[in-house]
């Protein structure tokens, strides 16, 4: 409902607009492009390193009774870190500086653009940007043998949603930070998030307190969805672990329009 009630405020060209002012500070110089294309290499770092090098010392895992390489076990974990990454860097500090220093926000809502179709067009740019380094990481994945090319292509659309998911949850957290300080707040939730979402090991192993907070965390879905989509394994838990992305990015872009609206429009 609140999806439905978010699409139905929303102007395509209007939309269209504020994409149309991130494509253009890309002709800005290389520096964007530095930058842009920085935030892919962490993901496919951590799978060279302990995907493949510790998976070396580690040989087979066995999780739910199929017997799996480790490296293939930790890419599609890092496939969808690579999603979550380029969201969040470009709606966290790309869009708190729009919104607090360059008063970017501000000099659009001099347009008819809305808070509403703010929010929705950084979500969109976010989610070009974390699907680019998606289609980078498919494609060392697949040159590695580490998924086959047809569910690569099947995985694609769900890193699509969780870019969708962590960019909502990314613009509403940032509607949120009072300076550059919090940052670091956020950057340690990131971080355990990181380790502690089944990338590295199986959830099931954790105490079940711990593997019960783990289930309630937006990256826990988000490999599961990526890893059962790479790994071929279909079931309707995947349906479980989109419906969770989908509400979330839904709640994120409400709750930061409305959070754009008091801020800017007040």
């Amino acid at each position: 409902m609140m999806t439905t009630l978010v699409a139905s405020r929303v102007s395509p060209g209007r939309v269209g607009a504020v994409i149309g002012r991130n494509v253009g500070a890309l002709r800005s110089g290389p520096s964007y492009w530095i930058v842009l294309l920085s935030g892919f290499f962490e993901p496919l770092l951590y799978l060279l390193s302990i995907g493949v090098g510790v998976g070396a010392l580690i040989g087979e895992l066995t999780v739910d009774g199929r017997t799996m390489p480790y490296a293939t076990f930790v890419a599609p974990a890092m496939l969808a870190v690579s999603a979550m990454s380029g969201a969040l860097a470009e709606t966290t500090f790309n869009f708190f500086f729009k919104l607090k220093y360059m008063k970017t926000f501000e000099a659009v809502l001099a347009t008819p653009v809305r808070p509403i179709e703010i929010a929705v067009g950084e979500l969109v740019w976010a989610i070009v940007r974390g699907s680019l380094y998606t289609v980078i990481f498919l494609v060392v994945m697949v040159v590695m043998g580490l998924v086959e090319p047809g569910w690569a292509l099947a995985a694609f659309p769900a890193t699509v949603l969780v870019g969708l998911a962590f960019g909502g949850l990314g613009m509403a957290v940032s509607t949120l930070m009072r300076g550059w300080q919090d940052f670091d707040l956020m950057g340690t939730g990131q971080f355990a998030l990181f380790l502690f979402s089944g990338t590295f090991s199986p959830v099931q192993g954790y105490p079940v307190g711990v593997e019960v907070l783990i289930q309630l965390t937006p990256l826990y879905h988000a490999v599961e969805l990526v890893r059962g989509l790479c790994m071929g394994v279909l079931g309707w838990g995947l349906l479980g672990h989109a419906a969770y992305l989908v509400v979330l990015a839904g709640a994120g872009v409400w709750f930061a329009s409305r959070r754009l609206s008091r801020t800017l429009c007040d």
